[in-house]
């Protein structure tokens, strides 16, 4: 006979339940949830007792089931079981949970489905219509799945995706998702294997895979197939390179990268990376031997004669203690093409505006809340056709120290005192020349073995000082600075503040020329070729002046500030001896015309003579969120010879606007009007009749929506210094959201003084005889342009770009490179990016045409 029994205690459903596992806890009606069951063993862990919660228990003795109904909730071993209905078989020992069936796993994974079909322990089972989301929102779903071992779910006709459901439209499909015959999820790998699988991109179709396999998204590291890389150049044909990571320890692994090149044959790739208690290193090398030498220009203007092509790179950091470190950042290559052939990744890489450059470094830094030391030696490799490895200097090693004590107790002074060194030692295999008033000579000249006829490496026609600057000494050069100096901050009971300032500094040379060859010997005529040690001595005196001005009105709260400052020193001795190598550029501007130490960027010169600098600062706030800051100023040399002046070996301080008793004027603006909108400029006006002489303008608007700049820069000629025209450049960036996740940008660069240079070469070749077309280009030659389109969501960062960089004189550059870049991203699967040059050649520089 079937019956049905309500039982008004837990103790007579916990002990029909008690066969399910080793301990269970019922109570009758609504449960407590974690009330422990009379039927429990007592030696039972905590984590394997079960508690139920349900607002119905119920038995049938015929089909000897043990039911839950209404709301279940059963906890057990971390899992949690929701329902409407919960049933348990005795005989077959299985559970089975229908309406709403839910699982949570210990891990925060939730399972749902129609109906699940479980072992008694709820490890092992079937399960109908299926989701799985597990904690970072990666999604399964499935008509039937099956899992076995507690940890392997086998999904038939399953589909995956990392994208999270359409809010409005859930059951619209993902914007990509995987859908395959059979998807076997092995925990225990780590793995994901797929059958018969097709991507497919908002539902249709884009991609059949036959087979695959991937890490699910609790692996960090795992050996196995990264991300092609796809390759098609002119000088390397096509190409592909298959990374493959191999997870050697936790700490440790090996990237190979093999990259199969139609034209040039098998590159080969390693990249090593090792993490210790105190720091990482990594170290990467390429090699190819080259099967079609003709791709290349031979030497000196490319590696075309060269059989085997390579490099080496290696950098690492390492922890001593909390406050010092130690650390490496090297390269080197065969040839300074190599990188940029082969589109080989280096981080030592340092692009400046025209020329680029490999920089290797080693240090040794350590640093406290009141010092800082460093101590490390460079060596540069250029990379391009017109830099001369021999004309670039070995440094080691550069050192410097800087102490700083706040409120020293000696001579009850307060204030703050700082300490200051620096040690720089360098050398160079040949002497490095600029020609003046422009670069027209070159050292070496020639014809390759190919027929190719080449002119490198700057030269002077005549080597005087008025048509022939020396930009580095050959030899050893060697200085050490030491500086002390103090300063304090006194506010008067009228709110004035006065800062008295001291310093001495005191320097140190070893000048050890190399005049041997011709090229060294012309030094000689231009430079003082003697081995010596000499020094020299700069104490000074200053004093700071400071009355900021208060006022507060209806509009907003102003702050005008006029500011004086004097420092008073000796002459600067023996500019012309110092082979000066770290003060090479000046740029007078308002960010240093109050500078304390002069306004040299580096240590081989100094700022000599009595100057006083003068200027005013207004600061306004503007309710909440506008505010301006301008700074006007002007710098006077009152006594002594004006460093500034007296040009050193390659001229420095000549037509910077601090060559005369009464400077230039410098200003800077800083103003936002409102949020997100910022304006600000920079510029010096000529002292005496208030042209221009160098203007950096910028405007830039973001409001989440749209973004945009503008940026405009002008610098008048420098004869002295070799720059014999103006430089003029205007460029112009933006983005724009367009539609929810996607966003379009574009950028261009304007060099408006690139038509005068194109008429300037016109000229030239005419009156040698050449007659060509005369040019008609105006003024807004593009250097380069970009344009872009951008899609990124939670699950999917989709880029395609496109880039244009011209032809440019300065880098030796001789045709326009055109560049499409794609790149796609898809969580948890893996990246995908290509580039294609479609100029057909990698660079210029190094390629036969």
């Amino acid at each position: 006979m079937k019956g049905v029994a309500r039982f008004a205690a837990a103790t007579a459903l916990a002990s029909s339940l008690a066969l399910l596992l080793a301990g269970a806890a019922l109570a009758q009606g609504k449960p407590s949830l974690g009330a422990p069951a009379a039927a429990t063993p007592a030696n039972a862990k905590p984590q394997d007792r079960m508690v139920v919660d349900a607002q119905e228990l119920v038995y049938d003795n015929d089909k000897k089931t043990v039911a839950a109904v209404g709301n279940v909730q059963i906890l057990y071993q971390g899992r949690t079981i929701e329902a409407d209905r919960v049933v348990y078989d005795q005989a077959s020992k299985r559970v089975i949970a229908t309406g709403n069936a839910r699982i949570t796993e210990s891990n925060g994974t939730v399972i749902t489905g129609d109906r699940f079909n479980l072992t008694d322990d709820f490890r092992d089972g079937f399960i109908d219509s299926l989701r799985v989301v597990n904690p970072d929102k990666t999604r399964f779903t499935a008509p039937r799945a099956e899992r076995t071992d507690g940890e392997t779910f086998i999904f038939e006709k399953g589909i995956y995706t990392a994208c999270e459901p359409c809010k409005d439209n859930p059951e619209r499909p993902p914007l990509w998702q995987v859908r395959a015959a059979r998807i076997i999820h092995k925990k225990s790998e780590q793995t994901i294997y797929y059958e018969d699988a097709r991507l497919e991109f908002a539902g249709i179709p884009m991609a059949y895979i036959p087979y695959m396999s991937g890490p699910d998204s609790t692996v960090k590291r795992k050996t196995g197939f990264l991300a092609p890389r796809f390759v098609n150049t002119g000088p390397l044909g096509y190409g592909i390179g298959l990374p493959y990571f191999i997870n050697l320890a936790p700490n440790y692994d090996l990237t190979l990268t093999p990259t199969y090149l139609t034209r040039q044959g098998l590159l080969g790739q390693a990249e090593w990376r090792h993490r210790l208690l105190n720091g990482s290193y990594t170290i990467r090398a390429s090699g190819i031997f080259q099967q079609d030498k003709s791709a290349f220009l031979v030497s000196p203007l490319g590696a075309g004669d060269k059989d085997f092509r390579g490099s080496i790179e290696t950098n690492g950091k390492f922890y001593i203690n909390p406050s010092w470190n130690f650390g490496w950042n090297a390269s080197m290559s065969t040839d300074r093409w190599f990188y940029k052939n082969y589109r080989v990744r280096n981080e030592t890489i340092s692009s400046t505006t025209y020329l680029q450059e490999a920089i290797s470094t080693a240090y040794l830094n350590g640093q406290s809340s009141t010092a800082w030391f460093d101590m490390r030696g460079y060596y540069f490799q250029p990379l391009n056709a017109q830099d001369w490895q021999k004309q670039q200097p070995l440094v080691l090693p550069v050192i410097d120290y800087d102490k700083r004590v706040h409120k020293p107790s000696f001579m009850g002074l307060g204030g703050e005192f700082e300490f200051n060194v620096n040690v720089t030692n360098l050398s160079r295999d040949t002497a490095a020349f600029s020609e003046l008033p422009q670069q027209q000579t070159m050292l070496v000249n020639g014809v390759t073995s190919a027929g190719t006829g080449y002119a490198l490496y700057d030269g002077c026609a005549v080597y005087q000082k008025n048509t022939c600057l020396v930009r580095g000494l050959a030899g050893n050069m060697s200085r050490a600075s030491v500086q002390a100096s103090w300063r304090r901050n006194i506010i008067d009971p009228l709110g004035q503040i006065w800062t008295p300032y001291a310093s001495l500094r005191a320097d140190v040379f070893s000048i050890n020329p190399d005049v041997n060859g011709v090229i060294n010997s012309r030094v000689v005529t231009i430079a003082d070729p003697s081995n010596e040690v000499f020094g020299r001595a700069m104490p000074s005196i200053g004093l700071m002046y400071r009355y900021p001005f208060v006022a507060k009105t209806d509009w907003g709260t102003h702050i005008i500030e006029p500011v004086a400052q004097i420092v008073a020193r000796p002459n600067e001795t023996n500019s012309l001896r110092v082979a000066n190598e770290d003060s090479q550029s000046l740029v007078f501007d308002a960010n240093n015309l109050f500078e304390w130490n002069g306004k040299f960027s580096g240590y081989d010169r100094l700022e000599g003579g009595t100057r006083a600098n003068v200027g005013a600062l207004y600061t306004g706030r503007f309710g909440k969120e506008a505010y301006a800051n301008v700074l006007l100023g002007q710098s006077f040399q009152l006594a002594g010879r004006n460093s500034y002046a007296s040009g050193d070996l390659l001229n420095v301080g000549l037509n910077s606007g601090l060559d005369t008793r009464s400077s230039d004027y410098v200003a800077r603006a800083q103003i936002s009007p409102m949020n997100g909108f910022f304006l600000t400029g920079a510029t010096r006006l000529n002292q005496s009749n208030f042209e221009m002489q160098r203007i950096d303008a910028a405007a830039a608007y973001s409001n989440g929506i749209v973004s945009g700049s503008v940026g405009y820069a002008r610098y008048e000629p420098q004869p002295d210094l070799g720059i014999s025209r103006r430089r003029e450049g205007l460029s112009l960036n933006g983005s724009l959201t367009v539609a929810q996740n996607w966003r379009i940008r574009a950028g261009v660069l304007f060099d408006l003084d690139k038509y005068k240079y194109d008429r300037e070469l016109w000229r030239t070749a005419y009156a040698s005889g050449v007659i060509g077309a005369y040019p008609t280009s105006g003024p807004f030659q593009t250097a380069s342009t970009s344009l872009g389109l951008n899609y990124t969501d939670e699950c999917t960062i989709f880029d395609v770009s496109y880039s244009q960089s011209y032809a440019d004189r300065y880098s030796g550059s001789t045709k326009d490179t055109r560049t499409v870049m794609f790149k796609l991203e898809l969580r948890t699967l893996g990246e995908l990016s290509y580039s294609q040059n479609l100029s057909g050649a990698t660079s210029s520089d190094g390629v036969s045409n």
